[in-house]
Order: structure tokens, then sequence, then C-alpha cells
């Protein structure tokens, strides 16, 4: 459970730095949704490649743009 709105279900892809870990979660759409997030925790929440995991943004702004 959680409080945040955007939580997107997908696929891990990682990464990994001995600093920092690179984790790509691909949803069912396709899309990829990219996090750098530190090793220790990526460790510490049992990351592996082909797992499922979920991508949970919460920003207090979002940018929209178009083409000029």
């Amino acid at each position: 459970k959680i409080s945040a709105r955007n939580c997107l279900k997908g696929t891990i892809a990682i990464k990994e730095g001995p600093v920092t870990t690179e984790v790509t979660i691909e949803t069912e759409a396709k899309e990829k949704i990219v996090s750098s997030i530190t090793t220790a925790s990526a460790q510490s929440l049992g990351l592996k490649v082909g797992g499922e995991a979920y991508a949970v943004i919460k920003a207090s702004s979002v940018m929209v743009a178009v083409a000029e």
C-alpha cells in the first residue's frame, strides 16, 4: 500500500555499480522508467534482472512542453 497515485508495475533491468545502481523498469506498454539508487538499497530490496517491481513517481511539479 502506498499513497502515491503514479505507481507503474514492470520488469527489472539493472546496471550495478560500486556505489549506485541504475534500475530500469519496463512496463507492459514498453515504457521504460529509469532510476538511480544506491547499490546497498538495490541489494536490500532483493532486485533481480527479470523480476517485477514498481516505479513510484511522486513529484511536486510536472512540466509540459510542445514542439514549436
